[in-house]
């Protein structure tokens, strides 16, 4: 090697093992080095190597004690196999333990680095697994692991098969696979004994190391009772190697007795509440509440020195070691060797030398050479020299091309994640075999009897527990997390597990949000990206025939049916990419995609009843409790006294609602089923329940967007019975599930109203409300197994009666309001807030309209009644308090436009009890009554302020000119009232004039002509028919008054200007001829009336021509009615087509031959007096006869 190499080598090693000497990392913590590793060159073939330490717990590391020639190793030290400060908390776990694996050594590790399973690390093991793998080419001794997966990653486990045969021996345990290793693999099974040579070099080691490290503490002899001592402790070294296996599949108590014992935090609403202490960070809890300190001891427990990411070449593996590092003056890191100087270094022990320093990041070797105990002498070797060692000569290339082959190999064929693999190579043997162990138990009986079966559960619940936590960030994992929990729920006990299976299902049923906006479904597509990886269970059973097929052929003697793959010859392994993996483990699993938002919470909905259906089954008192057929629907008795009563009854519900709402802010706690608060199942039925309630809720809403109003209010029950039984369990009710409360019940006000304004087809939605699937009754099972579930009754009953619906829609939002007030949700939830007052606002709109219309029905009712009925009476009380609060509900969020419409409806309220207060006696001697005067001015009053309300009409045109146009008519109504039926007993004919003047301008100024719309007409027919009446009216007056010439002059002139008004605006109308023609004929009378106090010949003339002139303009209306009459003579019988919108009714043929003969007389009566007057004008102005 050159000298730049070995100089880079002799400088400060790169990597945590350069660090260790310079503290001592207490338990847990992590160390990461600041160097990124090293790249080792050997014989011209590069390796890249990369170490960095996660974890360690070995003490400052000291100076090894250079042993002086002739030591003899076979005396053990002073400070043998004794607690040293040298040592720290290791302890002997550094010097002189075995090198063997315990069970499960790899689960401990991958508890305590959960980030690092299932992404970015490829294999999790310990380091004499991975070079025993990596050795088999070299090696003729038998090769037994235990392989499975999580995710990408392939965790390694030594699998003892003399320990296990050992154990079925004696308790009858693994019977299955000792039947199965005697049929196809070793018919003669026996144990194996392991020499005495074996453990004499076991202690000549052990005490070489205690030397090294305590170099003054020279030699002593010892009494033979330390030889006896030393004896014992080597076969208690040996007990301890094979650490004795687990009892199959067995439940800590901590789980399935335990109450206290719980996987939950405090927070019940976030979803790391079911991970909790099972997910927490590495070796702070690490699994207190699912394994015991019984579990811990069977090799649950991350026992290694130190756990090291080590990357060797694209291989990413976390790695457990217990080798011994020494530093000090020129040698900040080396490890120490003692070898038999009469038995050569092989290969095999080469490879062992060099893995070891590399894993380790360790620049060099010290080796002591010993000659039957006796030191000889040292030797320094660099690690990067050790391929090169005489005897022991091996490629580098070979040994990389070698570890991708076998996790090819292993990636390829180990695809079932939850499954035990068994990789298997018998002792000489040059065939390697990957046996499914999982498919090979499951024939047997007991299909629980694998041990890893609990580790492989806890594991992939521990990955998923740790990217759920991190959910957030990315939630293209959420088909990796359903994977993961779907195998783990797969591979345990119901019976057994209740705990774990309920927390798995409820994490399941928290990777499908069900408050998603529906726009965002579209970028779900990212969970999908990996289509061609999808993931589903039938995919999983089946075989991957391709990989298969290039690892083993049926022609092969050495094959059997069993193996899942076959390895023909270890030599293969050495060919470069001889088993490179055509697809490597699947990263990740696509996430189911629900289409529509039903799927989605239907899968919620499932998840949901089997976590209850878990801890339902672990409640100790199910037996006291009666037997119930999850297949029968419970009958669900709702109607009781207080109910039948329509509205009435609601207010007796919803004071016992407000009562329970107040008791549930104290804490009041109540469970049928005998739940102890706080323990495992509370907390965990809490939360399903709770996300039940949220995905019937979610399900109410998608239904009620498809008018599927019956199926919307039995998911809304669902919800509410959901709530009601989180309200009987829950100890400290959170403002977020009041919130929803608040939520649900506003939804179900929704339903009841569109229910009572679809009463159509209210078969239909009664047909949707009954129906019931059998996963609903399982789930309103369970809640029936806490409580009565009729808290909301009375908010759920599909009514028949409009009213109770209404009434029942409005007590829903009343306590969806109420339940905002109990805290600081209204100011906390302003959005919602203000979308409940709206909806209370509405619905007592709807009530207020539904009670006027009913007392307008009973108006129209009465025949013949001189007073109002108290049933009247008390419908326009209900009426005008519904719209008193509503507008009330609207200006406390400041909705003009809303509060306007509900003051224009209490407007017409007035002008409907107006009308009720006329007299219906003798038309004749009718007059117009106070009481309607009163309730007119009332209507004026509320049109007014929704005017007031609105502001100006461009805040909402349409509703500001609907209040116009109702002021304008109200006002109408009152002028011509008076006008009609003038109170001439209580008021002077003056007086009444001057009111009904001033109403009608009212009227007048408030209907707009001028503006094109689709009331336009209407309003120009209003218009011209105040400027008629007003015309009329002074006309009237004129006719009737005596004396004050001033007033008559007055008169005449308004009495003149509305008559050409009138006629201006009839004339704009094509469908009032006969209004145009009477206002005409009018002014011809009021022509002659005029013409009867004139007193000169010329100004009667005047006054005639004036009105012959009118006469003569009334050809238009002659016109129109002309048309009209053919138009109505043309049109065929049969047609019976209606007519336009702003069309009036055909003509009235009386009406127009009285008009007709009226006209024929005033003209001959203007033609006879014109000629008269012309004839008398002729004879005074001609000359006398001479």
């Amino acid at each position: 090697m050159g000298d730049s190499k070995e100089g880079g080598a002799e400088s400060p090693p790169a990597g945590a093992a350069a660090r260790e000497g310079l503290s001592l990392l207490s338990q847990g913590e992590s160390e990461e080095p600041s160097a990124q590793g090293s790249a080792l060159f050997l014989g011209g073939n590069e390796v890249k190597s990369r170490a960095v330490v996660k974890y360690s717990s070995a003490p400052p590391r000291t100076a090894f004690a250079r042993l002086e020639e002739k030591t003899d190793l076979k005396l053990p030290p002073a400070n043998w196999l004794r607690e040293s400060a040298k040592l720290g908390p290791a302890g002997t776990t550094i010097l002189g333990n075995s090198k063997k694996s315990k069970p499960f050594s790899s689960f401990g590790m991958a508890y305590d680095f959960i980030d690092s399973v299932g992404n970015d690390v490829d294999v999790v093991s310990d380091s004499e697994n991975i070079k025993k793998l990596l050795k088999i080419p070299y090696s003729k001794s038998h090769v037994s692991m235990a392989v499975h997966r999580i995710g990408r990653t392939l965790l390694l486990d030594e699998l003892d098969i003399q320990e296990l045969f050992m154990r079925s021996s004696q308790t009858g345990d693994w019977t299955w696979l000792k039947e199965f290793y005697q049929r196809l693999i070793d018919q003669k099974w026996q144990r194996k004994k392991k020499s005495k040579e074996h453990w004499y070099q076991k202690a000549i080691l052990s005490k070489f190391l205690y030397y090294s490290i305590n170099g003054d503490g020279a030699a002593q002899p010892v009494p033979s009772a330390a030889e006896q001592q030393e004896s014992s402790s080597s076969d208690q070294t040996n007990d301890s190697d094979g650490a004795s296996w687990p009892a199959p599949f067995e439940m800590p108590s901590s789980v399935s007795e335990d109450p206290s014992a719980s996987s939950q935090g405090s927070e019940p609403l976030e979803p790391s509440y079911i991970v909790g202490h099972v997910a927490s960070a590495p070796k702070e809890q690490n699994l207190t509440t699912l394994f015991n300190d019984g579990e811990n001891s069977q090799g649950l427990k991350n026992d290694f020195v130190r756990n090291i990411l080590w990357t060797f070449e694209d291989i990413h593996m976390l790695v457990g070691s217990n080798m011994p590092i020494f530093g000090g003056g020129r040698y900040p890191a080396v490890s120490l060797r003692l070898r038999d100087n009469n038995k050569p270094i092989n290969v095999l022990t080469g490879i062992d030398y060099w893995l070891d320093n590399l894993i380790c990041n360790v620049p060099e070797l010290v080796m002591c050479f010993h000659v039957n105990g006796i030191v000889q002498k040292y030797e320094m070797i660099k690690t990067e020299e050790i391929p090169n060692l005489e005897n022991s000569n091996f490629s580098t290339k070979v040994i990389k091309d070698i570890a991708q082959n076998i996790l090819s190999f292993l990636k390829s064929n180990c695809t079932k994640e939850g499954h035990t693999y068994w990789l298997f190579k018998a002792s000489g043997s040059d065939i390697v075999k990957l046996y499914d162990l999982t498919t090979l138990c499951e024939e047997t009986e007991d299909k629980y009897q694998n041990p890893f079966t609990m580790p492989v559960a806890i594991l992939l619940y521990k990955v998923a527990c740790n990217m759920m936590m991190k959910k957030n960030q990315n939630k293209k994992h959420y088909g990796t997390i359903r994977t993961l929990l779907l195998n783990c729920v797969k591979l345990l006990d119901k019976s057994r597990h209740p705990q774990i299976i309920a927390s798995a299902n409820y994490m399941l049923s928290e990777l499908f949000q069900l408050d998603e906006p529906k726009k965002e479904e579209s970028s779900e597509s990212p969970l999908n990206e990996n289509s061609d990886e999808s993931y589903s269970e039938e995919e999983e059973e089946m075989p991957d025939s391709d990989e298969n097929g290039s690892y083993s052929t049926s022609s092969d003697p050495s094959d059997d049916n069993k193996a899942v793959a076959i390895i023909k010859s270890v030599g293969e392994l050495s060919v470069p990419e001889k088993y490179k993996s055509i697809h490597q483990i699947r990263p990740s699993c696509t996430f189911p995609v629900c289409h529509d938002t039903e799927e989605r919470c239907r899968l919620v909905l499932s998840y949901v009843l089997e976590g209850l259906k878990s801890v339902d089954s672990s409640i100790k008192k199910e037996s006291d409790l009666p037997a119930a057929d999850p297949n029968t629907p419970i009958p669900l008795k709702y109607e009781d006294e207080s109910t039948r009563g329509g509205p009435e009854g609601l207010e007796k519900q919803m004071a016992l609602f407000l009562d329970k709402m107040g008791s549930l802010q104290k804490g009041n706690y109540s469970s049928q089923s005998g739940m102890i608060p706080g323990s495992w199942q509370h907390k965990m039925k809490l939360q399903l329940i709770l996300k039940s309630s949220k995905a019937y809720y979610v399900l109410s809403d998608a239904a009620m967007s498809l008018q599927k109003y019956g199926r919307a209010l039995r998911y809304i029950k669902l919800a509410l019975q959901s709530h009601d039984t989180y309200c009987c369990l829950c100890t400290n009710m959170l403002s977020e599930v009041l919130l929803f409360l608040s939520q649900y019940l506003t939804l179900c006000g929704d339903i009841q109203l569109m229910l009572a304004q679809n009463a159509n087809n209210r078969a239909a939605h009664l047909e949707e409300f009954n129906y019931q699937t059998k996963e609903d009754q399982e789930i309103l099972h369970s809640l029936h197994r806490e409580s009565s579930c009729q808290g909301f009754a009375w908010a759920t009953d599909l009514s028949t009666d409009l009213e109770s619906q209404l009434s029942v829609s409005c007590k829903c939002y009343e306590a969806a309001n109420e339940i905002l007030q109990f805290s600081d949700l209204k100011s906390q939830n302003p959005e919602h807030y203000v979308q409940v007052l709206k909806r209370m606002g509405n619905i007592r709109n709807e009530i207020g309209v539904f009670y006027m219309n009913q007392a307008a029905a009973l108006q129209s009712e009465r025949v013949v009644s001189k007073s109002v009925s108290t049933a009247e009476q008390q419908l326009w009380k209900k009426s005008f308090s519904c719209f008193e609060k509503g507008i009330h509900n609207f200006e406390s969020i400041d909705d003009a436009t809303n509060a306007a419409l509900l003051l224009c409806n209490t407007g017409r309220l007035m002008r409907i009890c107006a009308q009720a207060h006329c007299g219906a006696g003798d038309e004749f001697k009718r007059e117009f009554s106070p009481e309607e005067g009163l309730y007119y001015n009332k209507a004026v009053d509320y049109y007014l302020r929704a005017l007031r309300s609105l502001g100006t009409r461009d805040i909402h045109p349409a509703v500001w000119d609907s209040v116009n146009w109702e002021l304008s008519t109200t006002y109408f109504t009152m002028a011509t009232l008076q006008q009609d039926y003038a109170p001439l007993s209580r008021k002077a004919q003056e007086q009444i004039e001057k009111e009904v003047s001033e109403a009608m301008m009212k009227s007048l100024k408030h209907c707009d002509v001028d503006s094109v719309s689709a009331r336009q007409p209407l309003c120009q027919y209003r218009a011209a028919t105040i400027h008629h009446r007003l015309a009329s009216m002074y006309h009237s007056c004129l006719r009737n008054q005596v004396g004050d010439e001033h007033l008559r002059k007055q008169h005449r002139v308004l009495a003149d200007l509305h008559y050409s008004k009138a006629v201006k605006l009839f004339q704009l109308l094509r469908d009032a001829p006969c209004e145009l023609l009477r206002v005409q004929l009018e002014r011809v009378a009021f022509a002659e009336f005029q013409m009867t106090s004139q007193n000169s010949n010329v100004g009667k003339l005047k006054t005639l021509s004036g009105a012959l002139d009118i006469m003569v303009r009334t050809k238009h209306a002659f016109q129109l009615i002309r048309k009209e009459l053919v138009e109505e003579f043309d049109q065929p019988k049969s047609d019976e087509s209606t007519p336009a919108a702003d069309s009036s009714p055909s003509l009235n043929r009386e009406e127009v031959v009285k008009l007709l003969s009226i006209f024929e007389s005033r003209l001959s009566f203007l033609l006879l007096q014109s000629i008269k007057l012309l004839s008398s004008t002729k004879k005074k102005t001609s000359p006398a006869p001479t």
